[in-house]
C-alpha cells in the first residue's frame, strides 16, 4: 500500500474507532498527525497478519497494546497542539 494510501486508511480507521475525535482527525492537515496515521494503519496490518496465522497470541497483544499506544497519542495530538513539539 502506497504512503499516501495507508495515510488515509489510518485516517479512516481512527475516525471510525475514536468516533468523539472524527471530525479532527478528518480535517487533520498536520504532518506528525499524518505519521501517525500511517503508524496506525501500519500497525493495524501487522496485527491483523500476525492474528491470521494463529500462532503467537503473545504477539498480537503486542501489536494491540501498539495500536491503543497509538490511539492515545492520536487523542493527545488532537487535544494539545504543543503535544507535537514536545514529542518530536
Amino acid at each position: 500500500m502506497a504512503r499516501s494510501n495507508r495515510r488515509e486508511a489510518g485516517r479512516r480507521r481512527l475516525a471510525m474507532r475514536l468516533p468523539q475525535m472524527r471530525k479532527l482527525i478528518m480535517e487533520s492537515r498536520d504532518p506528525w498527525q499524518l505519521e501517525l496515521f500511517e503508524a496506525y494503519q501500519m500497525a493495524v496490518e501487522a496485527r491483523d497478519a500476525v492474528r491470521r496465522q494463529r500462532f503467537n497470541p503473545n504477539l498480537v497483544r503486542e501489536y494491540d497494546e501498539t495500536c491503543s499506544e497509538i490511539e492515545r497519542h492520536v487523542i493527545r495530538a488532537m487535544c494539545e497542539p504543543s503535544y507535537a513539539q514536545r514529542t518530536s
